[in-house]
């Protein structure tokens, strides 16, 4: 409990935190300003346009943004003190080493765990209310049936930040541990697109951003992934994302100097 006192104490007094959480959570207001422009350009087009128009779910679009954030905030907890030192003294204060991670694991997964709702359902509650029935209904529907998607969408927000933990125990570097993870989220996504089937389909299934739609069984018909997992496989895919750079993480501090 002393380690993860301290590791909260950590996170909670320094500047980035504020300001990693203020961008998560600024994904509201950006939701809100996609919403009114899509909804101005929608009440200009010709009567006759209007059935076909469609739009994309915001909050689906909007949580990478979340996902980024908290990805950068668990790589700095770790690699902040690589870069001042400080590391030397959290390793010799706990000389098994592996509760250090485990504390910082625990820190950075329950502020993902509280942002990332925030961010998701209230990108769509800002997106619902101001679409309203705009776009055959897209955000017209019972809230129950958005529930599914919204909820494993908000529980991939801690993933990233103990994606980043781990990348950021690992590499030791906060440029590097951030570049794979934006990778992950843009450069790899694109890269499967082009690649001939049935890889691009393959590899585009086992993607973190095709993980939410094939465990609550929508697929993702039209999208650049694929939807060959069951909900029970692409919920380990998901929860392999957080755990095994944890893992590999705690091996090989183990096995370092510092």
């Amino acid at each position: 409990m002393s380690v993860l006192a301290a590791e909260w104490l950590k996170v909670r007094s320094v500047r980035s935190t504020y300001l990693i959480l203020g961008m998560s959570l600024g994904t509201i207001l950006l939701g809100l300003g996609l919403a009114a422009m899509a909804a101005g350009m929608y009440d200009s087009a010709p009567v006759d346009k209007r059935p076909d128009a469609r739009i994309a779910d915001l909050e689906e679009v909007l949580v990478i943004v979340p996902q980024l954030c908290l990805g950068i905030l668990g790589a700095l907890a770790v690699t902040s003190e690589y870069a001042t030192g400080l590391i030397r003294t959290s390793l010799a204060v706990v000389p098994r080493r592996w509760p250090v991670l485990a504390a910082k694991a625990a820190t950075v997964g329950a502020v993902g765990l509280i942002i990332g709702p925030i961010a998701v359902f209230g990108t769509y509650a800002v997106s619902r209310a101001v679409l309203g029935d705009r776009f055959s209904g897209a955000y017209a529907g019972p809230f129950v049936d958005r529930l599914p998607i919204l909820a494993v969408l908000s529980l991939t927000v801690p993933v990233f930040a103990l994606l980043g933990l781990g990348l950021g125990a690992l590499l030791r570097s906060t440029a590097g541990s951030i570049a794979i993870i934006a990778g992950l989220v843009y450069v790899i996504p694109i890269i499967i697109g082009n690649i001939p089937e049935p890889w691009s389909e393959r590899l585009g299934s086992v993607m973190i951003g095709a993980l939410p739609r094939q465990i609550t069984s929508d697929g993702n018909a039209s999208s650049v992934f694929g939807s060959l997992l069951s909900p029970a496989t692409a919920t380990a895919v998901l929860l392999a994302y957080a755990v095994l750079p944890l893992l590999a993480a705690i091996w090989a501090i183990r096995r370092r100097d510092v």
